[in-house]
């Protein structure tokens, strides 16, 4: 069979998946962990908050072996979540929470869909997002 292409396989997500973010923090709470910031979302946060890059910096964030991370509380709690508001960055929030949870580690497989779904009461509900949404959230979230 020479010369033929090996047809490309489509994603099992290719007719699209459900999420609506309800704001229930479950994302932002609980579990410590990393969430990345870029200088430019650093930058933007600040402004938001009516700050000066090097303030908000000694405040909010930690350096860490592979960058800019923000910072938790002890709890494990993103520094940022706030029990009666939620997200206080919400409008400006990091790529890293705005891309959630189309995550390439989440898009590997529809068992990885469902650990999502195990953490997040908003996966598979509310609005269809289409195969072009969902990648061009993946490709946004990096290696994620």
């Amino acid at each position: 069979m020479g010369g033929s292409s090996r047809a490309k396989r489509r994603p099992w997500y290719a007719d699209g998946l459900r999420f609506e973010c309800s704001r229930c923090g479950d994302c932002c709470r609980g579990e410590p962990g990393f969430v990345w910031v870029t200088r430019t979302e650093r930058q933007a946060v600040a402004a938001y908050l009516n700050m000066e890059q090097k303030e908000f910096d000694g405040a909010y964030v930690r350096t860490v072996a592979f960058g800019k991370s923000l910072k938790e509380l002890p709890d494990g709690d993103c520094i940022f979540w706030d029990s009666e508001q939620g997200c206080r960055i919400y409008p400006v929030r990091p790529r890293q929470c705005r891309t959630f949870p189309f995550w390439q580690t989440y898009l590997a497989s529809p068992r990885d869909w469902a650990r999502a779904a195990e953490r997040c009461t908003g996966v598979n509900k509310g609005r269809l997002y289409t195969f072009e949404e969902i990648e061009a959230q993946r490709k946004d979230a990096g290696g994620l």
